[in-house]
């Protein structure tokens, strides 16, 4: 029997909770499929940073390398660590050392829920260069707590970074509409997105048969509120991307819907799925947050893996409970009930 070593880091918050949904449910399939899912968990998070002063040991990356993939909850506490913390000290890392440099986000309605903007007619594929571009970490601070202060963060965008990134969201466009928007703000930004823009047109010439469409980031964020429906693959640097990806976020219903991959595409190494929901620690102790942002990347979890039938199972379990009403209106389900929904749901 096929069997696949799973990461799991809950982290903080609503992380532990949803992480958990999420692994019964993936358990629930696998077994269904007839698959193994053996599951490691690590304690690294803003706690583990408390007590050892880092998010994960300096041999974190090592051990996760034996994995075939990182399944994350949550990660940040800003009340006891800061969110510059918390995320160059794990996720960042993580993203990086294993360069997944492909952020996917799905964007859509499901059955039964009621977007702020509209009940259906959209389904949009975010993908957001995840390593380098504005979230490189290149800058400094000189002269601290004076006047004279100054501080600079240097945007990092590479050829190689930008055409791998540009080249999978051609590839993920040929198997959906054959369309996809380049987003840059080249009209302000005349080095950095000029020279996305360029390379856009470069990669182009080996899709010929996908539709191109080039927006400023500000002209596609309108888009995506006034006519999503006109949107399929969307592909932006990293700080674009993560901001289109919580609007797209909202208009599909909220972050209790907003599942992530965080993929490097050839498997050489672990990729990483994660909910994008945070932390919430105004709701951590409630027991109400929403599973399906954790269950549906897991989802993607089993599709990257090559299970491509348990991941549809579980995103019809997903759909079938929301159909029946169950986790669509935000604190109205508590976790636990959400979960049994989907798991009835799965078989």
């Amino acid at each position: 029997m096929k069997s696949y070593k799973i990461a799991l880091i809950p982290g903080d918050g609503i992380g532990r909770d949803v992480t958990d949904a999420a692994w019964q449910v993936l358990k629930k399939a696998a077994d269904a499929g007839g698959f193994l899912l053996e599951g490691t968990e690590f304690p690294w998070s803003c706690e583990y940073y408390k007590e050892t002063g880092e998010m994960m040991p300096a041999d974190g990356i090592e051990i996760l390398s034996g994995y075939d993939a990182i399944l994350l909850g949550a990660v940040g506490w800003p009340v006891d660590v800061p969110d510059s913390v918390s995320l160059h000290g794990l996720l960042l890392p993580i993203r990086k050392r294993f360069a997944q440099y492909a952020n996917i986000r799905p964007h859509r309605l499901l059955p039964g829920v009621q977007g702020p903007l509209r009940s259906d007619g959209f389904d949009i594929l975010c993908i957001r260069e995840n390593t380098e571009g504005e979230y490189s970490g290149a800058g400094g601070r000189i002269h601290s707590g004076t006047a004279n202060e100054v501080a600079t963060e240097t945007a990092i965008f590479t050829r190689t970074g930008v055409e791998r990134i540009l080249r999978f969201g051609f590839e993920q466009a040929r198997t959906r509409k054959k369309k996809l928007a380049s987003v840059t703000k080249s009209n302000a930004q005349k080095h950095s997105m000029v020279f996305w823009d360029e390379v856009t047109q470069e990669v182009a010439k080996d899709y010929d048969d996908v539709e191109v469409s080039h927006y400023h980031v500000d002209a596609i964020a309108a888009r995506m509120v006034i006519a999503p429906e006109s949107l399929d693959v969307v592909v932006a640097s990293n700080l674009f991307g993560d901001i289109l990806t919580d609007l797209g976020a909202a208009i599909q219903g909220g972050l209790g819907y907003a599942a992530s991959a965080n993929i490097n595409p050839d498997h050489s190494v672990p990729s990483m799925f994660e909910p994008v929901h945070g932390s919430a620690p105004d709701i951590a102790h409630l027991g109400t947050a929403n599973p399906i942002a954790a269950i549906w990347s897991g989802a993607m979890m089993l599709e990257h893996l090559g299970e491509e039938q348990a991941a549809r199972t579980v995103m019809q379990g997903i759909e079938t409970a929301t159909g029946q009403g169950v986790g669509t209106i935000p604190g109205k389900d508590r976790t636990e009930t959400i979960t049994q929904a989907v798991l009835s749901a799965v078989g």
